[in-house]
């Protein structure tokens, strides 16, 4: 057996996500470097890893159990860097973090200096909607969560970060009259939503619904991006929050329609387990957090008092 870290690293990315393509792009690696290296992690085994079925991969019995192993063996691996490190004097370790679609635009803010002081953190942080983000939290298989609703059934600390205010967003050039009846704008024009968990979603159908407003057009589009893109083009209005379209309004592709009730407003927070035992890596965070957040509001976020 010659088979290299690089090789485990990759069969079990690919073994996680079931995709050779979606394993390229988590590793920043082309697809045919990882088919390759797959072939070549697959020639040192008697036994299929994978097998594809109607054009899907899938991982086998023994491939399941290879991956397993390959994971307690990476894990083994960061140990030594992280015990090395901490042997230097060194903060080490591996924050995980799961963040809400939207997050993406705030939560980099708040971990680059404290990554660029920490050479030894490493940092895994997944963008998904919010019931994925409370599924992981729940299982305990990240360190925090960045939410703007607080999760119901978990008991969890937090740490809050600043507001998220949720607007009637449109393309720039729809002609509405200043004087058009709200719920026209709900009934009449298309609008678009995100897809189910999302927390943007519950948001917006928690509005219509105590406004009683009757959608009759709706369009459903799975991240918070392919929504901006597609109000842009014109096919529709939507209910957005402001974090992620703050150059589409200063570029004038899109305009914010005042309705009554609007924005919603709630606040981005650093949740994590009451129960969780950090590591000295986040509990190294929330102290830098403590001594940061409102610096790094104020030079990043203060745009948003002008909306």
């Amino acid at each position: 057996m010659n088979y290299t870290l690089h090789q485990l690293q990759i069969f079990l990315k690919i073994a996680e996500l079931q995709s050779i393509t979606k394993a390229s792009e988590a590793l920043h690696l082309t697809q045919p470097a990882v088919s390759i290296q797959l072939k070549n992690f697959q020639d040192q085994f008697p036994i299929p890893l994978t097998e594809v079925v109607g054009r899907r991969l899938f991982i086998t019995d023994f491939g399941k159990e290879i991956a397993g192993a390959a994971e307690k063996i990476l894990n083994e691996v960061h140990e030594i860097n992280y015990r090395t490190l901490a042997y230097q004097g060194k903060l080490s370790g591996r924050l995980k973090i799961s963040v809400v679609s939207t997050g993406k635009y705030v939560m980099p803010f708040f971990m680059s200096d404290f990554m660029r002081k920490n050479e030894g953190v490493e940092l895994v942080m997944d963008v998904t909607n919010k019931s994925m983000v409370v599924h992981s939290l729940e299982q305990n298989e990240v360190d925090f969560a960045l939410v703007s609703v607080l999760p119901d059934k978990l008991q969890v600390e937090r740490v809050e970060l600043m507001p998220n205010k949720l607007f009637y967003v449109s393309d720039y050039g729809r002609e509405l009259p200043k004087t058009i009846n709200k719920r026209r704008l709900f009934e009449k024009i298309p609008l678009i939503y995100r897809e189910p968990g999302s927390a943007t979603r519950n948001a917006m159908e928690g509005f219509i619904e105590k406004n009683n407003y009757a959608v009759v057009k709706k369009m459903e589009l799975t991240s918070n991006e392919a929504v901006k893109q597609a109000v842009i083009s014109g096919l529709g209005c939507s209910i957005m929050p402001l974090i992620g379209i703050k150059n589409a309004l200063r570029n004038h592709d899109l305009k914010i329609v005042q309705v009554n009730g609007l924005p919603i407003t709630t606040n981005w927070n650093l949740i994590w387990l009451k129960s969780k035992k950090l590591s000295p890596a986040a509990v190294a965070f929330l102290d830098y957090l403590d001594h940061n957040k409102d610096q790094i509001i104020r030079e990043h976020f203060a745009w948003i008092h002008d909306f």
